[in-house]
């Protein structure tokens, strides 16, 4: 038996991948405006190659509780410093709500009680990080795609986008309100995310997260706040794996690890796991948001679509 190719071989060949699927006839994905971008980026070119390759349905592998790991690194931040979350977190989270809105026709509001008990989900998978290592562990909650379903969407429905309860940064052009010049330079030490783990990759070396209120000493400093926030699209969003988690091994989702909910989309890298997840927001572009590049680290340069 044949094995599939390696992602490094289908990336390589992607352009031709795409030239012989418009021979072949395949009119939808040439009206696709992610297909009309595969030749300039290697973004759309693993894009092109995943939604090729992959159906919307096919799942990301998933392991015997035996395999979940030990110790679950927290990646990124680990207690969001703003002073709502705090409070949120103090009370146990029994004032917590998430709200569903943008191109929707039902908008909606629900405490963490009501998302218990909906229909829920429980997968062990593992997490793939940017920086190398991985973990596996168990995951309990709400199928993104039937909140998606609740709320209806309006045709011009494009992206999910999420938004989370962690100030990254005070002050920073990132936020949209400077030149919007690319810069390579780390952000004042003022200005830093003094709950974020360190990381030793390029871009997460400048802190982590997103939220809905900045810490208190912000109208002091005079800037204005960049949170944490992600995108996926709605293949994604309504992948039966994508989930809004508040379980983590058999009992409540720790901070450190994203309380009181937290997006695991399981075909896609870590930093696409956005955590402390407060707002979901369906867009037909994600272009108004921070530097438009559709997440934070995206707008540190990572990848949109971080499919693995």
């Amino acid at each position: 038996m044949n094995s599939l190719p390696s992602r490094r071989a289908l990336l390589t060949g992607a352009s031709a991948t795409a030239a012989a699927a418009m021979l072949g006839g395949c009119d939808r994905l040439g009206n696709a405006d992610w297909f009309q971008r595969t030749l300039k980026t290697g973004e759309d070119a693993n894009l092109f190659v995943q939604r090729l390759l992959l159906t919307d349905r096919t799942l990301a592998p998933e392991y015997a509780e035996s395999d979940i790991s030990p110790w679950f690194k927290p990646n990124g931040t680990e207690d969001p410093p703003d002073k709502d979350y705090k409070a949120l977190a103090k009370g146990k989270f029994t004032k917590y709500h998430l709200e569903v809105g943008g191109l929707v026709e039902v908008p909606f509001r629900l405490s963490l009680a009501e998302l218990r008990t909906l229909p829920a989900r429980t997968q062990v998978t593992r997490h793939d990080c940017v920086e190398g290592w991985s973990a596996i562990g168990k995951w309990t909650g709400v199928p993104l795609a039937d909140l998606l379903s609740r709320a209806k969407l309006k045709p011009e429905a494009r992206y999910v986008v999420f938004h989370c309860a962690d100030t990254m940064d005070q002050g920073s052009a990132l936020e949209g309100g400077g030149d919007g010049e690319d810069t390579d330079e780390a952000p004042p030490a003022g200005n830093t995310n003094p709950a974020m783990t360190k990381q030793s990759g390029g871009g997460e070396s400048r802190k982590d997260s997103g939220g809905q209120q900045a810490p208190e000493d912000t109208a002091a400093s005079g800037g204005t706040p960049v949170r944490y926030y992600e995108s996926i699209d709605l293949v994604d969003a309504f992948h039966p794996q994508t989930i809004l988690a508040y379980d983590m091994n058999g009992k409540a989702l720790p901070i450190a690890n994203g309380a009181p909910l937290r997006l695991r989309v399981e075909r896609n890298l870590g930093y696409k796991q956005a955590k402390y997840v407060m707002r979901i927001e369906v867009v037909e572009s994600f272009a108004h948001f921070g530097e438009g590049k559709g997440g934070y680290w995206e707008d540190q340069g990572y990848a949109w679509y971080a499919g693995i």
